[in-house]
């Protein structure tokens, strides 16, 4: 395949890539600290300090959402079968 195969074309939106982020745990964990001890509005003001292209409503949209995050319980190992 060619890489011309991959590329966008000249002025396509590319909104899904522009509103990509990588959360590290402390982003979680600081978000849902500000959430559970001070509300939805510190919540959305952690989100702002930390992801300055989140703004306005969408911070507290994120908020909500990153408040609900519960870790994922990891599923037990199967035994190997002879």
């Amino acid at each position: 395949m060619s890489r011309d195969h991959f590329r966008l074309p000249i002025g396509a939106p590319c909104a899904m890539l522009v509103s990509m982020v990588a959360l590290t745990e402390e982003d979680v964990a600081a978000i849902q600290a500000a959430y559970h001890e001070s509300g939805e509005l510190s919540a959305a003001a952690e989100v702002r300090k930390r992801f300055q292209a989140i703004q306005g409503e969408r911070a507290r949209e994120w908020a909500r959402m990153i408040a609900a995050w519960r870790p994922i319980e990891a599923k037990p190992k199967q035994p190997k079968r002879a």
